[in-house]
């Protein structure tokens, strides 16, 4: 029998997890509206996606503490992975919006990948992935579009 707790989304969970993408969307909004300004705005939005892609590998760190049934060589390889994020988003913070753009989204696809890695050997919630996915998905195509036309 499936646990209706551990399958429904939590409210505080969607809350912050969706409420996370609005600096995605209206900075990549303020991009297209704000062509003068499309580098400061481009800045601003690698900046909170390098902040956000931080944030998102320190997951792994806190499923390295706490998932039982890992291996140890599974949970090192958790404790390695979720530094990876942050040294993917720092040297981005240091090129141009495109370029970093697309060196962020890369970073959320490859972070969601070692989500479903983890989730294929761990009792993950039911709302994991599929939050992820979606969070993941919005975020990347709103730096691909901001860093694009941040650069016209």
């Amino acid at each position: 029998m499936k646990n209706a707790t551990l399958d429904a989304l939590p409210r505080q969970v969607a809350w912050l997890g969706y409420g996370g993408l609005l600096p995605f969307v209206g900075l990549a909004i303020t991009i297209l509206a704000d062509s003068r300004h499309g580098l400061l705005w481009g800045d601003a939005l690698v900046a909170y996606g390098a902040v956000i892609l931080s944030f998102v590998g320190a997951l792994h760190w806190g499923f390295a503490m706490c998932l039982p049934g890992l291996t140890d060589a599974r949970r090192g390889t958790c404790f390695v992975w979720s530094t990876v994020p942050a040294l993917v988003a720092w040297p981005a913070l240091l090129a141009a919006p495109l370029f970093a753009a697309v060196v962020l989204a890369a970073g959320f696809v490859a972070h969601y990948w070692q989500d479903r890695r983890l989730a294929a050997l761990a009792t993950l919630p039911a709302w994991y992935l599929p939050l992820r996915l979606r969070l993941t998905s919005v975020a990347s195509v709103c730096l691909l579009l901001g860093g694009y036309f941040s650069m016209s």
